[in-house]
């Protein structure tokens, strides 16, 4: 259990420092709202029109892909390197894992995700 302290500790002084300058840059930061500085900004430009109707499922879905893949990655290459040592029992986690993940992509792909118009 020791050789996990220091990632322990690298995970809480990286918790501690982002949550320090989220704090000092609320407390220390120019506080000078203005018209100006409220209007939506586009690249310099000022805004054409305001944003109306809905936005498409696409972008949804097509976030939900980039996670599914993703996550998928991450936890499939780690899983590969110590296959021999987990065994069956590593097998049929991984398959479950595989399967929920399966699960999500049938559901893009049932919605339209992979059409691309």
């Amino acid at each position: 259990m020791t050789e996990y302290l220091g990632l322990v500790v690298a995970f809480i002084l990286a918790g501690a420092f982002c949550a320090a300058n989220v704090v000092l840059a609320s407390i220390l930061g120019p506080k000078k709202p203005s018209r100006v500085k409220s209007e939506p900004f586009e690249c310099g430009e000022p805004p054409l029109s305001l944003p109306t109707g809905r936005i498409s499922i696409k972008f949804y879905l097509t976030a939900i892909l980039f996670i599914l893949f993703d996550v998928e990655l991450v936890f499939l290459y780690p899983w590969a390197v110590v296959y021999r040592g987990l065994g069956v029992l590593g097998l049929t986690e991984m398959v479950i894992f595989l399967g929920v993940l399966m699960v999500g992509f049938i559901y893009a792909w049932d919605n339209g995700a992979l059409d691309w118009q």
